[in-house]
């Protein structure tokens, strides 16, 4: 029923409770979930997941604010990319919250890193999971630059955990990705993404945890995990005046359009 678009089994907090955590997730009635893969070296342990169980998928890239780690060329992401229950390119996209002292020219990396994601996508004809934090306008002047304007052809894809305004999401919506609402969603100083998320069209909807990290009140602060993607739903319904069933519909509808094959793949 609910489908978990954001998260990352294979961490730590996280790998070493499966057996109780898929236990957890059948209980809240989530029946899906993609996990997400931030580097090139822990791929494997991802790729796994998704292969080891029926109800989990994958994808293959590299995230913005890991330093440090195997660059991703373009070969890497093409190859991953078209291993079985991989549905997705990313996480990827511009962070630039933590500069450390540099400034955004010293970036370009970033921005190089992000272009090849793109590109692998296209190739691909696989989604985009597109990761923004302080860096909206370069998130989407480089999407628009290299040619992902919501035409045939454009990788598409998701800006997952948003936390920007309507103007972002607008410009997002405009280029043809979905939004996706974490737990954030559910703190009492979201205010101004609570308005964002009254105004996304239900069919361009996603949910998530994102965990380990940002569970959603009742359970701030304490590890994430899928079985608690519900609770975003349920606060998404309370916005939009509509039952939480028709969140959880419409969410997993949208996560098989999007991800194209999902269920086949």
């Amino acid at each position: 029923m609910f489908t978990d678009s954001h998260c990352h089994l294979n961490f730590p907090e996280l790998v070493s409770s499966l057996p109780t955590i898929l236990q957890a997730m059948s209980q809240a009635r989530v029946t899906r979930a993609l996990c997400i893969c931030t580097t090139l070296e822990e791929f494997d342990g991802v790729h796994q997941l998704a292969l080891q169980h029926d109800n989990l998928w994958a994808t293959a890239g590299v995230h913005p604010d890991n330093e440090g780690v195997r660059e991703p060329s373009l070969d890497d992401l093409l190859a991953l990319g078209s291993l079985p229950r991989v549905v997705g390119i990313g996480e990827t996209g511009l962070d630039y919250y933590r500069l450390n002292g540099r400034s955004l020219d010293e970036m370009a990396w970033q921005r190089e890193r992000f272009r090849v994601h793109i590109r692998a996508a296209r190739q691909l004809g696989k989604p985009l999971v597109i990761h923004t934090r302080s860096s909206s306008a370069d998130t989407l002047q480089i999407l628009r630059e290299e040619g992902e304007d919501g035409s045939a052809g454009c990788a598409g894809g998701v800006f997952h955990c948003f936390t920007e305004d309507w103007h972002v999401a607008k410009a997002a919506l405009d280029l043809g990705f979905y939004i996706s609402f974490s737990g954030i969603l559910t703190f009492k100083n979201a205010h101004i993404l609570r308005d964002v998320a009254v105004q996304v069209p239900m069919d361009r909807l996603l949910i998530e945890t994102d965990s380990p990290y940002l569970a959603p009140v009742p359970y701030r602060g304490k590890t994430n995990n899928p079985s608690y993607v519900p609770f975003v739903a349920h606060k998404l319904a309370e916005l939009r005046g509509v039952d939480t069933d028709e969140i959880a519909n419409a969410t997993s509808r949208n996560f098989d359009r999007l991800f194209t094959g999902v269920l086949s793949a």
